[in-house]
């Protein structure tokens, strides 16, 4: 997910992480978007829950969250697609979805989506160092062939989705993919990409609280 849940943040690391913001403020000082960033209490019911509840789980609130609320419809759309994508059970792990994530924003140079992204398959994974692994070259990174086939294909949906053809989808299940798992791998991707466009469009500024997250040995 974009956002953490409290499952995901190891016990021992929760006080690293506590946003001393009220729930009134919870913009951090630095500039986070070049657009106008609403205020919490300006913003439909639903929305001002739903970040409020993630302030509660996770002890901060994404900054995706504030900018994005700007636009209530897209902001409920983003993250419906987001949530079906990414919190789906079955095929595709979770600590995958997010690798997809991680390497295909490196790849369209999305600091936002690399920083929180990578710090959610930091935790999932259980390893410190795969995020920058898979951000700046992931056939070398710690993963599975498998994997690196699930990379490939993503990365050729972000990069060049007009040459993608039969013999893509049958290296894929080669190493294994369902069908289900192939339209996965590229919906992230895809999705992802226009995520990407709308962080570096806005200039989202990633919360200084993902950098740490999953890098600290649990005690």
């Amino acid at each position: 997910m974009i956002f953490l849940n409290s499952s995901l943040v190891p016990e021992d690391q929760h006080s690293l992480f506590k946003n001393p913001l009220k729930k009134e403020k919870l913009m951090s000082t630095k500039p986070i978007s070049r657009f106008p960033v609403p205020e919490l209490k300006d913003l439909p019911e639903d929305i001002r829950e739903r970040i409020i509840a993630v302030q509660e789980k996770s002890g901060f609130v994404p900054n995706v969250f504030l900018v994005l609320a700007q636009r209530p419809d897209e902001f409920r759309a983003f993250f419906a697609y987001h949530d079906a994508l990414m919190e789906k059970e079955g095929g595709l792990t979770k600590g995958e979805r997010e690798m997809i994530v991680v390497a295909t924003s490196g790849l369209n140079q999305c600091t936002y989506c690399v920083v929180a992204h990578g710090a959610i398959v930091r935790i999932r994974e259980k390893s410190p160092h795969l995020a920058d692994q898979l951000a700046t070259n992931y056939r070398k990174a710690d993963i599975t062939p498998k994997q690196i086939a699930m990379l490939d294909f993503a990365v050729k949906v972000t990069l060049s989705s007009a040459e993608i053809k039969d013999a893509d989808f049958e290296e894929m299940r080669k190493h294994g993919f369902s069908d289900d798992e192939i339209w996965d791998t590229g919906a992230i991707s895809a999705f992802f990409a226009l995520s990407n466009r709308m962080a570096n469009l806005t200039s989202m500024r990633p919360n200084d609280e993902f950098y740490l997250l999953g890098r600290i040995p649990r005690k």
